[in-house]
C-alpha cells in the first residue's frame, strides 16, 4: 500500500507540473514554422548583396504566407538602421545580441493562416501577423538557428500595416505583439495603421470579438443588466482550443495512473518469484527425521557421527 500511494503521490505531482506545460505547447507549431521559414528564407540567398531583401518561396501547403530575407552587417544596422524593410522601419540604435558580424533579418507575412498559428481568443484579426526575427548569417546553408536578440536602443521600429479591414462599429483597433514564446502584448495603433515596438517578434492589429445584437421585439419589462456576455466567437474559439488540452490532460493521467499499476504489478511479481525460490532452496536441503517426544513433534537424527568413549575404559 506504501508504494502505491507513493505511486499516486508521483502520479499527481507529474500531472501538475504537466499543466503549465500546455501554454508552451500551444506555441510550438508556431516555433516550428519559424525554423521551416528561416530554411527557406535563406534558400533565397543566391550570390547576395548586403542591404538587398530577397524574397522567398514557401512549401506548396503553405501557400499564402510570404517570407523574405535580408542580409546585413551589425554595425550597419546599428549607425544606419534600415529605412523600410517590408512593412518593417527600422532605426538607428539597434542592437544585436549576442553580436555576429552579420545578421539576417526574416521577414514573414501569415497572411490567413495567422490565427492558425497566432490564436487569441476574444480578439479577431483585421491585419495578418507580421513577423521579424533576426538570425546568424555566417553560414547562408544552415538550418533550425537560433533567434538572436535585437533591442531598439533608441527609437523603436515602426510596422506599417498596408492590409487593414475595417474595424467594426463601435471597436477599438489594437495592436498585438507575440514574443518568441507566444504571449500577447497588447497596446494602442497611432494613426495610419502602425505599431511601434523595441524588439523582434510578430505582430498585427487586432479588434475584441464583439457578440451581435439581439433582434428587436415587442417592449416588455427589460431584465435587470447582468453585463455584456463572453462573445459567441470566442466561447467557440476557446473551445476549439480547450477540448484538445482536455484530451490530453485526461489521456496523460490515464498512462500515468497505468504506470503506477504496471509498475506495483512488477513489485509483485518480484516479489512472488523470491518466494518460490526460497521454498525450491528449502526442499532441497536435507530434510529431517521427525520423532514424537510426548505429544510434540521433534527432529532427531538417524545416527550419531561419534561413539562416546568413557576413560577408564582406554587401555593403553
Amino acid at each position: 500500500m506504501g508504494l502505491l500511494r507513493s505511486l499516486v503521490m508521483l502520479s499527481l505531482l507529474t500531472l501538475i507540473l504537466w499543466l503549465p506545460s500546455f501554454n508552451a505547447q500551444s506555441t510550438n507549431s508556431a516555433r516550428a514554422l519559424d525554423a521551416l521559414l528561416q530554411d527557406y528564407a535563406y534558400r533565397a540567398f543566391v550570390l547576395p548583396r548586403t542591404g538587398i531583401p530577397y524574397d522567398g518561396i514557401v512549401p506548396s501547403n503553405l501557400t499564402g504566407i510570404k517570407i523574405a530575407a535580408m542580409r546585413l552587417r551589425s554595425g550597419s544596422l546599428k549607425s544606419r538602421g534600415v529605412r523600410m524593410y517590408k512593412e518593417f522601419g527600422i532605426p538607428e540604435g539597434v542592437v544585436v545580441q549576442p553580436y555576429v558580424e552579420r545578421v539576417v533579418l526574416v521577414y514573414q507575412n501569415l497572411g490567413n493562416w495567422s490565427w492558425r498559428y497566432y490564436p487569441l481568443p476574444g480578439y479577431t484579426y483585421i491585419a495578418p501577423v507580421l513577423g521579424l526575427l533576426a538570425y546568424d548569417a555566417s553560414n547562408l546553408s544552415a538550418t533550425n538557428l537560433p533567434e538572436l536578440d535585437i533591442m531598439a536602443s533608441g527609437n523603436p521600429l515602426n510596422i506599417s500595416f498596408l492590409n487593414v479591414r475595417s474595424a467594426p462599429d463601435g471597436s477599438i483597433a489594437k495592436c498585438v505583439w507575440f514574443d518568441l514564446h507566444g504571449f500577447p502584448s497588447l497596446s494602442n495603433v497611432t494613426s495610419g495603421n502602425v505599431c511601434s515596438t523595441i524588439q523582434q517578434g510578430h505582430f498585427s492589429i487586432v479588434v475584441e470579438s464583439l457578440a451581435p445584437s439581439p433582434a428587436p421585439v415587442s417592449p416588455t419589462p427589460s431584465p435587470p443588466n447582468v453585463g455584456p456576455g463572453p462573445s459567441g466567437g470566442g466561447k467557440k474559439k476557446n473551445s476549439k482550443i480547450m477540448w484538445p488540452i482536455i484530451g490530453s490532460v485526461l489521456g496523460g493521467l490515464l498512462l500515468l495512473v497505468l504506470l503506477s499499476f504496471l509498475i506495483l504489478w512488477a513489485q509483485k511479481l518480484k516479489q512472488r518469484k523470491k518466494v518460490q525460490r526460497m521454498e525450491r532452496a528449502a526442499e532441497v536441503g536435507e530434510s529431517l527425521q521427525m520423532t514424537m517426544v510426548g505429544e510434540t513433534k521433534a527432529p532427531a537424527a538417524m545416527v550419531t557421527r561419534t561413539q562416546p568413549t568413557l576413560e577408564n575404559e582406554y587401555v593403553p
